[in-house]
């Protein structure tokens, strides 16, 4: 017996292991069929693809070996080693991918994953082979720089879900375009579709029904489309689309913003509003041409977390139907015509984050309920007619405040901004911008508390008093503190990249360290009581687009050395003491556009200081000591030259008939000079001032507020008038006091625009 165990113990062992090593075998054949690698066909495929592609930053460095499931941007099934995902978004860490798309790509029979996004195709057209690809559950080509006519293949996609071949962001002007959006209807498995900065100008009245038989959409973007006429409608118990909204009941976000819609439209926004599942939780129809009030059915969107309306027409006073949006976070209002107070009841939207109600007619007091909204991070309530008193209650429970601005007009301040120096805010500001209202005549030492505040606008706010120095050591870019009474020595912050101290009381020199400022965009310091010299380190800011030293009471020489500040567009050393000549390298400053140098004690001849200044459109050089002859080579050398004032210096000879070649000059004032001989007949020939111009929406960046290099001063009609926002249409020839002689030009009578003329 015991022999017999002793026989069948080995054999146990000896069967117990062959099972172990089945096992074994099993598992790691299961593991290697998970990880099993690409397939030979796919590879060559992607290989071909990367040979047609652009790839200056080497991305795609990763694309060698067998196994094409490792490479960069390529993803496989674990169990077939089928390609299933191509991802080469450019997030920003490489130069962006071009070229061609090779269709080598139909070998990739499972992909269902497509993401060529923020890379530059160069205007190609989408491929249609893309919609091929039977199996594409998403496909992203948006901001590639793709152009052409979308092609209607992609219509072939029946399982896509997400559809984004949204232009490129860099391009004002879409590059895609459709004959029409028929091949939609394919789409029936998609939930979001952005074909925003495309143009569908050629659908824009079929569009709604196209898109209305999506029966899965979710998300539709098709902002900056170009569309503008609206289907018709026809309902006699309603102006609703007489197809219906049907499937658009299921959208959560819409947005039809920067197109061309007019009032019609808002009646999308009541139809949407009948629906009994209604769902819709983003809304933005800003930049668009809707009139009339606000519509009451805006109450009806139950679920609505963001509400953007602005930069329309709309009129009339805040509809009592939008406080029942309980679920709001962004409401954006700006840029209409919407009057009346706010509501108090803004109070109980305690979820909103967002407000923007600026560039309104809006008046009245703002209303304390406002310090209800713990959760908002951003409050706009600029340019309004707000009066009465905004205080440390309508900020006390805004305790995650970050963006605040209340940028008033200069015309009316009837508001005042009403805080000790000494309030502890309970919030952590990023930005603020308070303009042309009362505020504390002491320094607002509050500001030192705000630890992360990159930005301050405190512009003419009456604020008296000198800087304290902590102040001075805050970690801020932009600071704009103009159009106040601060004294002292002229403060400098090293981290600063936009500084506005213009229109103060600041005496004494420009501090020799400015040129550690090495941050510096743009520097203005003008109309305060500043002395000495101009440093010559200033040279040293080569990120410079601006500097503004106007009207103080600097002396000396302008410095040599202007070589190095390449970004530099507008110097204004005028209204000071400044003599000498003009030093020949300010004209090595390609970028520079605008030259003011007027009122000053400035001498020399124009030639040779002048003749590199060729990117000139604005040029003053009035009242100083000028002399010499007007150049002959400014006509020829100086062709974008647009403003030319040369007024009340001591120039001779002949008026240039080369000036006639200035196909942009619309202002020419040479009064007060000995010039003489004829008056050029060909000034009859200036071509700009033969049509009228518009004014511009903006005569400068908005964001500055600083039209200070499109001043000039003119007299017209006897008068002595500093003229700044109109200064683009203005058309002047001012040849008055000099020694002219002969016949006034016969074509002056055809400038048709020219508003004056003074030969006297």
């Amino acid at each position: 017996m015991a022999s017999r165990k002793n026989t069948l113990l080995p054999l146990i062992v000896f069967l117990l292991s062959k099972l172990l090593i089945v096992e074994a075998t099993t598992i790691n054949s299961t593991d290697a069929d998970l990880n099993k690698g690409c397939i030979e066909e796919e590879r060559k495929a992607l290989l071909e693809f990367k040979h047609g592609l652009k790839d200056p930053s080497d991305r795609l460095s990763s694309w060698v070996g067998a196994d094409c499931c490792k490479w960069r941007g390529v993803d496989c099934n674990n169990q077939t080693g089928n390609v299933i995902k191509i991802d080469l978004r450019n997030n920003g860490d490489f130069s962006r991918l071009g070229g061609e798309i090779s269709d080598s790509l139909l070998d990739l029979k499972h992909l269902n994953y497509l993401d060529l996004s923020f890379n530059h195709f160069q205007g190609i057209p989408v491929p249609d082979f893309l919609g091929s690809f039977k199996r594409l559950k998403y496909l992203n080509l948006s901001n590639a720089v793709f152009g052409g006519v979308i092609p209607p293949h992609l219509g072939n996609l029946s399982r896509l879900n997400y559809l984004d071949l949204n232009g490129d962001v860099y391009y004002y002007v879409p590059l895609m375009r459709v004959s029409n959006l028929n091949w939609l209807s394919g789409l029936s498995s998609l939930k979001y579709l952005d074909l925003g900065r495309v143009n569908l100008s050629e659908a824009t009245t079929t569009w709604m029904q196209t898109v209305n038989l999506l029966p899965s959409l979710l998300q539709l973007h098709l902002a900056q489309c170009e569309l503008s006429d609206f289907p018709p409608y026809s309902n006699p118990f309603g102006p609703i689309p007489q197809f219906g909204v049907g499937n658009l009941c299921h959208l959560a976000n819409l947005d039809l913003s920067h197109n061309d819609i007019e009032s019609q439209g808002i009646e999308l926004v009541n139809g949407l509003s009948t629906c009994s599942n209604n769902s819709l939780e983003l809304l933005n129809l800003g930049h668009n041409q809707f009139g009339g009030g606000l519509p009451d059915s805006l109450g009806n969107f139950k679920n609505l977390k963001s509400l953007d309306f602005g930069n329309n027409n709309f009129v009339g006073s805040f509809p009592n139907s939008i406080q029942r949006l309980t679920n709001l976070e962004s409401l954006g209002l700006s840029e209409n015509s919407i009057s009346g107070p706010i509501p108090t009841w803004i109070g109980n939207f305690l979820r909103m984050k967002r407000i923007d109600l600026s560039f309104n007619r809006m008046n009245g007091t703002i209303p304390e309920s406002i310090g209800q909204l713990t959760e908002l991070t951003q409050l706009y309530l600029d340019s309004n007619s707000w009066e009465g008193v905004i205080s440390e209650i309508h900020f006390s429970n805004l305790t995650n405040l970050e963006r605040f601005s209340l940028h008033l007009s200069p015309k009316n301040q009837s508001l005042h901004f009403q805080v000790r120096p000494g309030w502890i805010l309970p919030f952590n500001l990023k930005y603020i911008d308070v303009s042309n209202c009362h505020v504390y005549p002491k320094f607002p030492t509050w500001l030192r508390s705000q630890k992360r505040l990159k930005k301050i606008t405190l512009r003419n706010v009456g604020i008296s008093d000198t800087i304290p120095k902590g102040f001075w050591k805050m970690d801020i870019w932009w600071l704009d503190l103009s159009k106040n009474q601060l004294h002292g020595k002229l403060p400098l912050w090293f981290n600063v990249a936009w500084l506005f101290l213009g229109n103060n009381l600041f005496s004494g020199p420009i501090p020799l360290k400015i040129g550690k400022l090495l941050s510096l965009k743009v520097l203005d310091v003008s109309s305060n009581l500043l002395n000495g010299c101009i440093p010559s380190s200033i040279n040293k800011l080569k990120d410079l687009y601006v500097i503004n030293l106007s009207n103080n009471h600097l002396s000396g020489k302008i410095p040599k050395n202007w070589n190095g500040l390449d970004e530099l567009q507008v110097l204004d050393l005028s209204k000071n003491e400044l003599s000498g000549g003009i030093p020949s390298s300010m004209c090595s400053i390609s970028s520079l556009s605008s030259l003011k140098l007027s009122d000053n004690n400035l001498s020399g001849e124009l030639s040779s200081s002048l003749q590199n200044c060729t990117g000139l459109y604005f040029l003053d050089l009035g009242n100083n000591r000028f002399s010499g002859e007007m150049p002959k080579w400014i006509g020829k050398r100086m062709t974008p030259l647009g403003q030319l004032r040369l007024r009340g210096n001591l120039l001779t000879g002949d008026i240039p008939e080369k000036l006639c070649w200035l196909s942009y000059l619309h202002i020419l004032d040479l009064a007060l000079n000995n010039l003489s001989g004829f008056i050029p007949q060909c000034l009859g020939n200036l071509t700009t001032l033969t049509f009228v111009t518009l004014l511009p929406t903006y005569v400068v960046d908005p964001l500055l507020h600083h039209p200070y290099w499109k001043q000039m001063e003119l007299v017209m009609k006897g008068r002595h008038m500093e003229v700044e926002r109109l200064l683009p249409i203005v058309n002047l020839i001012d040849l008055s006091s000099n020694n002219l002689w002969g016949e006034i030009p016969d074509g002056i009578t055809d400038l048709l625009t020219l508003g004056t003329l003074n030969l006297s």
